[in-house]
């Protein structure tokens, strides 16, 4: 098995999170080895969901957005969850978090509606993804290359359709960080 346990990931959620899409990513990154920290706007929990619309399990918060240094981090994962990531592509410095890994090469992952926040963040334009079919629209009519495919690297960014490919999505991680 991979052991990661030199790497620290971040990921950065809200509440309204996809459960799954935290859950399991977190997990088997931790079974990797890896430090990961959830981190969000505020200190406490976060709520997390089941398919956007009945409420999941809570998940402790490890830092918030802002008093986090995105540069200590060996990689960003965004979960999806349309709430979620509706409410991070408002916040400037995960838009900043996710300008610095695009440009430093560092593993960015983002599963199911988390690409929204790559839209915003300025960062969808020229990149090869996928993400929620919902989305194909908007990732297109943001210069993105959309694709339906459970998971798609394109550099250093990893991309995924929704909970029934986060297998994949996590061994992508795994093996983009081991790399």
């Amino acid at each position: 098995m991979t052991q990661l346990t030199d790497k620290r990931i971040a990921m950065v959620v809200n509440n309204y999170v996809e459960e799954a899409e935290l859950a399991e990513p977190l997990k088997a990154l931790q079974d990797a080895g890896a430090k990961v920290e959830i981190i969000a706007p505020e200190a406490g929990e976060i709520q997390a969901m089941e398919h956007d619309v009945e409420k999941g399990d809570t998940f402790h918060v490890d830092r918030t957005i802002d008093e986090t240094d995105f540069s200590d981090y060996d990689a960003l994962v965004l979960p999806g969850g349309a709430v979620n990531a509706d409410r991070l592509r408002t916040i400037p410095k995960v838009k900043e978090a996710i300008k610095l890994f695009m440009s430093t090469g560092r593993p960015l992952a983002a599963i199911c509606h988390a690409p929204w926040v790559l839209i915003s963040a300025g960062m969808a334009k020229g990149r090869r993804l996928t993400s929620f079919a919902t989305l194909q629209d908007d990732l297109r009519n943001a210069g993105a290359d959309w694709v339906d495919e459970a998971v798609v690297i394109d550099k250093n960014l990893i991309t995924s359709r929704q909970p029934d490919d986060i297998p994949q999505f996590s061994n992508a991680i795994i093996s983009m960080l081991a790399a």
